[in-house]
């Protein structure tokens, strides 16, 4: 699996897709440790078995739904980047209303919900200095395919396919994100 439609300079320019993993987010921060990280690095899985969402919750990923974590070398003053987890959101919505004619809605500051219930987080982890925002690692979870949720979850949660009764095609999302990202992040 790769990434063929990128505009983008460095933002999923080093990719890595794993068919299983425990969670995305972790695997960027254990890149981080290890000094083994490129700025853009994004990692894509299938399914995640620990992913993780805010608040220390779990956000398990059944197959073929959109899980990927990137990292990204900021260095901006914090105030340059305060509500960044909502404008990621606003991307979000705006491609699946574009690509799909599906209109999703933010909770702020990191979910999106249709119809009520929640369809898909974004967990935005940082590393600061100061007042500088050395990095930041993003985590995106979107339920696209997912139609059995576990009964904790069943009655808040939701999905694309159980909603619109199609199938998305997840890089072409994820690429789009990613050209759209960058772009925006340049101006800041």
């Amino acid at each position: 699996m790769q990434l063929m439609n990128l505009n983008t300079k460095f933002l999923g320019r080093s990719f890595s897709y794993y068919e299983e993993i425990s969670s995305t987010q972790t695997e960027i921060w254990d890149l981080i440790k290890t000094n083994k990280i490129e700025n853009g690095k994004l990692i894509m899985a299938n399914v995640q078995t620990q992913g993780k969402g805010t608040h220390g919750r779990t956000w398990y990923t059944a197959k073929n739904n959109i899980a990927f974590s990137f990292f990204i070398e900021t260095n901006r003053n914090i105030n340059k980047l305060n509500g960044i987890t909502i404008e990621i959101a606003q991307i979000l919505v705006d491609i699946f209303k574009e690509f799909y004619n599906i209109e999703l809605n933010i909770k702020e500051p990191n979910d999106l919900f249709y119809n009520g219930k929640k369809i898909g987080g974004i967990l935005t982890e940082t590393k600061i200095s100061g007042e500088i925002v050395k990095y930041m690692v993003v985590g995106i979870g979107i339920n696209t395919s997912q139609t059995n949720f576990n009964t904790e979850i069943k009655d808040t949660a939701t999905s694309i396919k159980s909603e619109f009764g199609i199938e998305v095609d997840r890089l072409k999302i994820i690429e789009e994100f990613c050209n759209r990202f960058e772009r925006n992040l340049s101006k800041i």
